[in-house]
């Protein structure tokens, strides 16, 4: 059974910093490319980011310069977010995808008050 599981996220104010994390489990972790979606009150879900397993990675332009997107070895992705605005209010979901199959975590809030 697959499963992504986020954590990490919350308030900040803005200006701050998260770092989100997703442990996934049930796939061979290495050979999926990762990705972080997120979506905002009112709006589709958009891509954000997404790593390779052999680490390219890509960006929404909103977020090149204050995002990066990382793995590990233990089955973790991670997303490290500064200079969080406002409209970066969402709830971020992981995404795991190898060729036609997919998988999505539930989901975790992040809030970016003014």
């Amino acid at each position: 059974q697959v499963q992504l599981v986020e954590s990490g996220g919350g308030l900040v104010q803005s200006g701050g910093s998260l770092r989100l994390s997703c442990a996934a489990s049930g796939i061979n972790f290495s050979t999926y490319t990762m990705a972080w979606y997120r979506q905002a009150p009112g709006k589709q879900r958009e891509f954000v980011a997404f790593i390779t397993g052999s680490g390219t990675t890509n960006y929404i332009e909103s977020v090149k310069g204050r995002f990066t997107i990382s793995r590990d070895a233990k089955n973790m992705l991670y997303l490290e977010m500064n200079s969080l605005q406002p409209e970066d209010t969402a709830v971020y979901y992981c995404h795991a995808a190898l060729r036609s199959r997919g998988h999505w975590g539930q989901g975790i809030q992040v809030i970016v008050s003014s």
